[in-house]
């Protein structure tokens, strides 16, 4: 039975536990000559533009030893009127998998209840579950552990944030988020993630109060693609949300310091917190490339 993997929630804290494990066995370069993909073909089907997410998948299949299609609207008939009922079917019959960076989450849940093949949600304005896993390894690196660790989060509750509540239900992970009036996370999604916590996951207006003793912050943009319009208003209502020294002064002494990337340097952090030396953002980049590899793995042998 084929499995997807649209939010984190699609797998069990064992899974991610697995998936972690093969992940760091995957970085420290003991399994660098398997290839245990070797004669399939991953389609990458992307509305967005990319850096990490792409690049990493490309590598990464590469380094299984399977082929990577890079495919965008403009590119198949999807973007001139074929339905993605269509689109699904057709390519389930010539790929062994599909990664979809998309707009609307609507569209990669479609896409995978019509596909044959495993789906991965490369990112979607909702949910973006592959950043989630490379957290959770940076922060296994990082701490020696997932429980009862103190995470904060500052800035938008947007797809980042969303995917960061559900790993944190799951995993055990006691979460603070300081959001603006109007920018919280998705209520369903927090909702869910509350019942299956072990800890309350808390929703503050106050960074400070968010990052006081934290073992780790994260911050994410004001600015998401597709929200260009909304910059002013945006930049307003987050300026009090900057991931400074001053603010980091409040977590643990050794907390780490966590960016998705991109990011806007000045604006949802500074230059002195992210390339300082509690910033471990480089690392956690390259942890998408590892994690990657240790799903497709999962999802596809």
């Amino acid at each position: 039975m084929k499995r997807d993997f649209l939010t984190v929630s699609d797998l069990s804290s064992h899974e991610i536990n697995r998936l972690l494990k093969r992940a760091i066995a995957f970085k420290s370069g003991k399994y660098a000559h398997a290839c245990p993909l070797i004669g399939k073909s991953i389609g990458l089907i992307f509305e967005k533009a990319s850096t990490r997410t792409r690049v990493s998948f490309e590598v990464g299949i590469y380094q299984l030893g399977a082929k990577s299609i890079y495919l965008t609207p403009k590119e198949i008939q999807i973007g001139r009127g074929e339905t993605v009922h269509d689109t699904a079917k057709v390519l389930s019959r010539y790929l062994d998998a599909i990664v979809m960076r998309t707009f609307s989450h609507d569209t990669v849940t479609a896409f995978a209840s019509h596909a044959s093949i495993p789906v991965i949600n490369g990112l979607s304005d909702l949910h973006h579950p592959c950043q989630a896993l490379g957290d959770l390894m940076t922060i296994t690196e990082k701490k020696g552990r997932l429980n009862n660790v103190r995470l904060a989060y500052v800035g938008d509750g947007n797809n980042v944030a969303n995917s960061l509540i559900e790993a944190a239900s799951i995993m055990g992970i006691k979460l603070s988020l300081a959001c603006p009036k109007g920018y919280e996370p998705h209520a369903e999604i927090l909702d869910r993630a509350r019942i299956l916590s072990k800890h309350d996951i808390m929703i503050v207006r106050d960074p400070k109060e968010a990052v006081s003793g934290a073992d780790a912050v994260y911050t994410d943009v004001w600015v998401s693609m597709g929200q260009e319009k909304e910059l002013s208003k945006r930049k307003q209502s987050f300026r009090k949300y900057q991931l400074n020294r001053k603010l980091l002064s409040h977590a643990h002494a050794q907390a780490i310091v966590l960016h998705c990337l991109p990011a806007h340097r000045g604006e949802e952090i500074t230059d002195e917190v992210i390339d300082g030396t509690q910033s471990v953002v480089f690392d956690q980049a390259e942890n998408r490339l590892h994690t990657q590899k240790a799903l497709l793995e999962f999802l596809l042998t």
